[in-house]
C-alpha cells in the first residue's frame, strides 16, 4: 500500500507539473494572439501569370521549352514559397473526394481511440506531433485498409494520392520541382482538432536548417471558418535572419509585432504548401461556433538537407525511410494499370502488428 501510495504520489505530482507548463503554454498563446493583432489577413492564392514558352528560331536561337504548363506553373509557385515560406494552393482536391477522405479519417480516429484504450503504449503508432493533445491531434494515417475501416476504406487512400500526387496530380510538379523524385515520403497523417482546443504557440517545425528541408500540405477537408482554429502563417520568417530574432527574446515580441500574419481561412479542397521552417501556429477552436476541423497533411524531404532533421515527422513507424515521391508515383502507376492495393508491400505502417 506505502509504495502504492508513493507512485499515486509520484503520477499525481507530474500531472500537475504538466498542468502548470500547459497553462503557461496557453496564456504565451493568448499573449502572442494580441501582438499579431490587426496584422492578420486571410491567406489568398496568388495570381500567377501565365509564363510565355520561350522558343528558339535560327542559328544559336536556344532550345525550345519542352515543359508542360503544369511545370511551368510549379516553376512560378516554387520562387513564391521560396520567398514567402508559404503558398495557398486553390481546388487541389475535389469536393466529393474530400467529403469521403474526412469520413474516413474521422472513422480511424475513433479506432485508434480503441486501440489506445487498450494499451496507452502503443498511442505514438497512431498519433504523431500532437500526441492526443486537449481536443488537438496528429494522426498517422495508413496506406492499407483494414477490414473494419469501413466501406470506402480500399479505394479512398490511392484515389485521394491519385489526384494529389499521380501523374496527372494537381501537386505534383510542385514537389517534383522542390525535392525531385527522390524526396522522401516524410509524414502521412490528418490534422484534426475539436471544439475546444487550446490556440498554439508561434513556433517553427524543426530546427533552422541552411536549406528547406521538409516541404508541408495541410489540405482543408471541409470549408474552414475562424471558428474553427485555421492555422496563423507568418510569411517571411523561415530564413535564418528571422529565426535569431524568434530566438531572442529581447527582440521576439517585436517580430511578432510586426509580422506579415495570414490566416488559413481555406474552402474546402484548398491547401497550404509551406516549408517547415517558417514561424505558424494553430487557433483555437472554439467551443461556441467551432466544430472539428480536419486537414489532410503530407510531406516530402528535401534531399539536399541530409543528417537528422531534429523533427520525426507525422508517419506511422513502418513507412518511416521507406519511400520517396518516385515510389509512391510508381505505386499510383500501378494502381492506373489495375492494382487494387498498390500499397501493400508497405503494410499498415505499425511496428507492433
Amino acid at each position: 500500500k506505502a509504495s502504492s501510495s508513493k507512485s499515486h504520489l509520484a503520477y499525481s505530482a507530474t500531472d500537475l507539473l504538466y498542468q502548470d507548463q500547459q497553462n503557461a503554454k496557453a496564456r504565451r498563446a493568448e499573449e502572442e494572439q494580441e501582438l499579431l493583432g490587426d496584422n492578420i489577413k486571410a491567406l489568398t492564392a496568388p495570381k500567377i501569370k501565365k509564363v510565355p514558352v520561350k522558343s528558339g528560331s535560327g542559328f544559336g536561337g536556344g532550345k525550345q521549352d519542352k515543359r508542360s504548363p503544369a511545370q511551368r506553373l510549379a516553376t512560378e509557385q516554387a520562387k513564391l514559397i521560396k520567398r514567402d515560406g508559404a503558398l495557398r494552393i486553390d481546388n487541389a482536391l475535389d469536393g466529393e473526394t474530400c467529403d469521403r477522405l474526412r469520413q474516413y479519417v474521422l472513422r480511424q480516429q475513433e479506432l485508434a481511440d480503441i486501440e489506445t484504450a487498450k494499451d496507452l503504449a502503443v498511442s505514438e503508432e497512431y498519433y504523431g506531433v500532437e500526441n492526443k493533445r486537449k481536443n488537438r491531434c496528429d494522426l498517422l494515417l495508413s496506406l492499407v485498409p483494414n477490414d473494419e475501416d469501413g466501406d470506402d476504406a480500399a479505394t479512398i487512400t490511392p484515389d485521394v494520392l491519385q489526384k494529389v500526387l499521380g501523374a496527372e496530380g494537381t501537386l505534383r510538379p510542385i514537389y517534383e520541382e522542390l525535392v525531385t523524385n527522390e524526396g522522401e515520403f516524410y509524414e502521412f497523417a490528418a490534422v484534426i482538432t475539436n471544439p475546444g482546443s487550446d490556440r498554439q504557440q508561434v513556433h517553427p517545425d524543426l530546427p533552422h536548417r541552411p536549406e528547406a528541408p521538409l516541404y508541408v500540405i495541410f489540405l482543408a477537408l471541409q470549408d474552414i471558418t475562424e471558428a474553427m482554429g485555421p492555422t496563423t502563417f507568418l510569411l517571411g520568417t523561415h530564413t535564418q535572419q528571422e529565426r535569431s530574432k524568434f530566438d531572442d527574446f529581447q527582440r521576439k515580441d517585436e517580430q511578432l509585432a510586426k509580422a506579415k500574419s495570414r490566416l488559413a481561412l481555406l474552402n474546402k479542397g484548398d491547401a497550404v504548401l509551406f516549408d517547415a521552417r517558417i514561424l505558424h501556429c494553430g487557433n483555437a477552436n472554439e467551443e461556441q461556433g467551432g466544430s472539428t476541423r480536419a486537414m489532410f497533411n503530407f510531406s516530402f524531404r528535401n534531399p539536399k538537407e541530409v543528417g537528422n532533421l531534429g523533427y520525426c515527422g507525422s508517419m506511422r513507424p513502418g513507412y518511416v525511410g521507406q519511400m520517396n515521391l518516385g515510389d509512391v508515383g510508381a505505386a499510383l502507376q500501378d494502381h492506373d494499370n489495375g492494382v487494387s492495393d498498390p500499397f501493400s508491400k508497405y503494410g499498415n505502417g505499425l511496428s507492433t502488428v
